[in-house]
């Protein structure tokens, strides 16, 4: 009796602990946000609202992290495998996370603007990271589905044997 009350106890525990985290889950739906560009131009997921979205959220001081992975899908773009009336990816500096200016990290990030062709937004205070439980200090992919529910996420460096999945899936994703 008392084996089952303490493994009821944990499950309720991890349970309970788990949707305080408030991690984001492959099948959840990802909570909205607001973030400028470097204009302070303002932008919701609502702006891609019926695309798949690429969320490249990264710490500057980490922003080469999944450059393997993201140039991949600019591969698939470039290649016309990804439709630009039906997916986009998009980065996301978190700008807490490093020591570094914010000025300095508005100029990186103008640069992967343009490398990218893309749009790279700002979080100054860590909201997008606590909201969707992101890894600190790293870079974080999450692949949203056109419904804006998560399909892929990986927090940290995209695992090489992943790039390829990773790609089509976004790929499949587009479709109707």
């Amino acid at each position: 009796m008392k084996k089952i009350f303490f493994t009821v106890l944990l499950v309720l525990l991890w349970t309970v602990s788990g949707g305080i985290a408030g991690d984001l889950k492959v099948g959840d739906s990802a909570s909205d946000w607001s973030l400028p560009d470097t204009n302070g131009t303002m932008y919701t997921m609502q702006n891609w609202s019926g695309k798949v979205l690429l969320v490249n959220y990264t710490d500057p001081d980490e922003k080469d992290m999944n450059e393997h992975f993201t140039d991949a899908m600019k591969k698939a773009n470039d290649d016309g495998l990804l439709n630009e009336a039906t997916y986009t990816g998009i980065g996301i500096a978190d700008c807490k996370a490093s020591w570094k200016p914010d000025a300095l990290i508005r100029s990186f990030g103008a640069a992967k603007a343009e490398k990218y062709k893309t749009v790279i937004l700002f979080d100054y205070d860590a909201s997008l990271r606590n909201a969707w439980g992101l890894r600190e200090d790293s870079a974080n992919a999450i692949l949203l589905d056109k419904n804006g529910v998560c399909r892929a996420i990986v927090r940290g460096r995209v695992p090489d044997d992943q790039v390829t999945q990773l790609v089509q899936l976004a790929i499949d994703l587009q479709r109707p």
